[in-house]
């Protein structure tokens, strides 16, 4: 251990304590990658029904929520929101259109029953601050479908993606990610109902992340 540098082994810690803090607030649920292309409108979003191939059945809300400028580019607070054991959990990401892939500039997570937290972003892996901003981009077209699901009926176009990673249904209509159905290996995703003036969910001033304190909070957490 003494050969690894710091930086490292703080950011192996880091991620230990979040993933103890997912399997602390979301039991079996693990938040799912959304696929889709980029379509953000402050004030829209949409709930989604979570299936994972291995778990319980879930529901949860991605939206926009708030728009800032970061080093001249336009920026968006997205927020996703799912109700899991305990309560309500709450993560926001302030998400930077660059390039072909968006990449999170700020995070805020809010725990049942806690204070906001502001994640330390130097220690995100790189492949959890950016995503592709456009499933098409690497995805073969598979034509329009018109599909029903519990959000009703809509015009779609149908992708797979060329990686294997699934398959999406996905509509200009639908903000944030477009998505209105997903399928893969890992999970499946519904479009349940469309949200228009959504607002923020976070509630109190985020606090700087630390690491003791929160240990202690998840240690002094109920129902776990």
């Amino acid at each position: 251990m003494k050969n690894i540098p710091i930086r490292f082994a703080v950011a192996a810690l880091f991620c230990s304590l979040l993933a103890c803090a997912a399997s602390a607030q979301m039991g079996r649920f693990s938040a799912p990658h959304v696929m889709g292309f980029w379509n953000p409108v402050v004030g829209a979003g949409a709930v989604y029904t979570v299936q994972p191939a291995k778990g319980d059945k879930t529901e949860m809300q991605i939206a926009i929520v708030g728009k800032e400028q970061v080093d001249g580019k336009d920026a968006y607070w997205y927020e996703m929101s799912f109700n899991q054991g305990s309560g309500q959990m709450i993560m926001k990401s302030l998400m930077v259109l660059n390039g072909s892939d968006t990449h999170v500039s700020r995070m805020i997570m809010q725990m049942p029953g806690r204070p906001p937290m502001e994640m330390p972003m130097q220690m995100m892996h790189q492949d959890r601050a950016t995503q592709p901003a456009d499933v098409r981009s690497d995805a073969e077209d598979l034509g329009s479908d018109t599909i029903t699901v519990p959000a009703g009926t809509f015009t779609c176009q149908h992708y797979r993606t060329k990686n294997g990673g699934g398959e999406v249904w996905v509509s200009q209509k639908i903000s944030p990610y477009g998505l209105v159905k997903s399928k893969s290996n890992d999970t499946s995703m519904e479009l349940t109902k469309v949200v228009t003036g959504a607002k923020d969910q976070i509630t109190g001033t985020p606090q700087p992340f630390n690491p003791q304190g929160f240990m202690q909070q998840q240690q002094q957490s109920p129902n776990q």
